[in-house]
């Protein structure tokens, strides 16, 4: 800490024990307010409408941090931000009496409350007549050096509330953010789907090809794990009778960062009997279409210096296709050995000991993903990238799949759900033996209760995975999953272990 900091740091202190000793209560237990800085403003509005250029409105109270303080001898000019929005508070010593010397021990940062009539300056900016102000928290330490300047992207993730402090754009993204996870209630309630609720602790870390994080129940002995996916407990409900069930929660991946990945994510997993995965796409594009156009009011977005028009329909097009396309006939190169050799004259880093699903999963993901930038459904993978997934009539070496991309990213998974409860345990069982085979990779894990709740019937279904971060960071146009998670994972200060993205 440099010697001004600490001067600053023991100048606020000073302050706030001299409001001690003046009998001022510098956190005080509750304060009413009648409007927000917004509404305020709206006020205001309505008066001078009727009122004209010398309109003033009732005394209202409104309350928020101090964000600029310009003082003129008996008068001062606050800047009152709160979560709607700033309004600008004029405190006269002939109005405020021996209460404006309260001023003498305000800092940038304190949040206060005032009351008063509202009136427009010569300059044009609605203002409050401060007729009353109560200090609501001293603030000990001060904010970012520049309100509007906080770009040291260890302390924006890091302290994210300082970051909210000094960048208003931050909190309009999670604004957003909120009004997008809104809407897809909305949407999913009014297609009759219910929402639900299953556990984040399992005993089987199934549904994904993801490691999952350890932990321990010390009551009942057991090793538990976080959820990597909350599909195999909603599909229990599908065989209960639940039709039209849908989870939006996070789901845990013990794996690396980076700019579209985070450790723990948030999803809206939905699952829909009588339905296939043609259904589920044209679910796919109405709700990311209407979710645009409601939250943003258009479906045109810019995303990476490219403008994306999510109004439907969608690109469909074969994974297949698109990796011969790309120069790799999955078909034809239908042993590890030409997989392999077709990945190195591409330029693809993969291994002659990486299982076909890893080396298939890095050439789509190096050679096609990131050139799907309009929204398209790649469809349609190979059944062993896929064991949750139904064949394909007539060709039982694909599966009814498809993944969303848009920008070069995926913000969607979907299957036409398998539910043979016998072909079921033989893909685990194949899925556990390529575990021991390449002990490294990982791989999707069998779940004895659900295959068992399998045998008791599960309808014809569609089932659908959507990435809330993703999703939001392309409506918001955010080149980092980081800029849409409120307080994101970071490595340990002073380590470098992990990278920074």
């Amino acid at each position: 800490m440099s010697d001004r900091e600490s001067e600053l740091l023991r100048s606020r202190r000073e302050k706030l024990e001299r409001l001690r000793a003046r009998g001022v209560d510098p956190y005080p237990p509750h304060f009413h307010r009648t409007h927000t800085t917004q509404q305020a403003l709206e006020l205001f509005q309505q008066a001078e409408a009727h009122q004209g250029a010398t309109a003033h409105t009732q005394a209202v109270t409104i309350a928020g941090r101090i964000t600029a303080m310009r003082g003129m001898g008996r008068a001062s000019f606050l800047d009152l931000r709160d979560g709607a929005g700033r309004l600008q508070a004029h405190l006269r010593s002939d109005i405020l009496g021996a209460g404006y010397n309260l001023l003498t021990e305000l800092d940038l940062g304190d949040f206060l409350g005032t009351t008063g009539p509202l009136f427009k300056t010569r300059r044009g900016e609605v203002t409050l007549e401060a007729t009353v102000i109560t200090l609501l928290a001293k603030a000990l330490a001060p904010p970012p050096e520049k309100w509007h300047g906080l770009k040291d992207v260890e302390v924006r993730y890091r302290q994210r509330y300082l970051d909210l402090m000094a960048n208003p754009e931050v909190a309009a993204i999670f604004r957003t953010r909120s009004r997008v996870v809104a809407f897809i209630r909305r949407f999913m309630d009014g297609l009759g789907f219910m929402e639900v609720e299953t556990p984040v602790m399992v005993q089987v870390a199934a549904g994904a090809m993801a490691k999952p994080f350890v932990t321990k129940h010390n009551a009942l002995d057991r090793t538990l794990f976080l959820r990597i996916a909350t599909e195999l407990h909603l599909k229990r409900l599908i065989v209960g009778g639940m039709d039209k069930v849908y989870e939006i929660g996070k789901v845990f991946r013990n794996e690396g960062i980076d700019l579209d990945h985070n450790p723990e994510f948030t999803t809206m997993e939905s699952y829909e009997a009588y339905a296939d995965y043609h259904d589920v796409m044209r679910m796919v594009e109405e709700l990311v279409s209407t979710a645009a156009q409601e939250v943003l009011g258009k479906m045109k977005v810019a995303f990476h210096d490219h403008e994306i028009n999510l109004a439907p329909p969608w690109q469909r097009l074969s994974l297949v296709e698109a990796l011969r396309k790309a120069g790799v006939d999955i078909e034809r190169h239908d042993t590890n050995e030409k997989l392999v050799a077709a990945a190195a004259e591409l330029g693809v880093q993969v291994q002659r000991t990486e299982s076909r699903t890893s080396i298939m999963d890095k050439l789509v993901g190096s050679l096609v993903e990131p050139k799907l930038i309009q929204p398209t459904f790649l469809v349609d993978y190979p059944v062993e990238m896929s064991p949750l997934a139904k064949a394909k009539p007539g060709n039982p070496r694909y599966v009814e799949r498809f993944e969303a991309f848009i920008g070069g990213m995926e913000v969607a998974n979907a299957f036409t759900e398998l539910n043979d409860p016998d072909v079921q345990r033989q893909r685990f069982e194949e899925q556990e033996a390529l575990r021991r085979q390449h002990g490294e990779e990982e791989f999707d894990r069998l779940d004895e209760d659900f295959l068992e709740s399998l045998e008791y019937g599960m309808p014809p279904t569609g089932g659908l995975g959507v990435g809330i971060d993703r999703l939001v960071m392309v409506l918001t146009g955010q080149r980092s999953i980081r800029d849409v998670v409120l307080f994101p994972q970071l490595r340990s200060l002073g380590s470098s272990k992990e990278p920074e993205a």
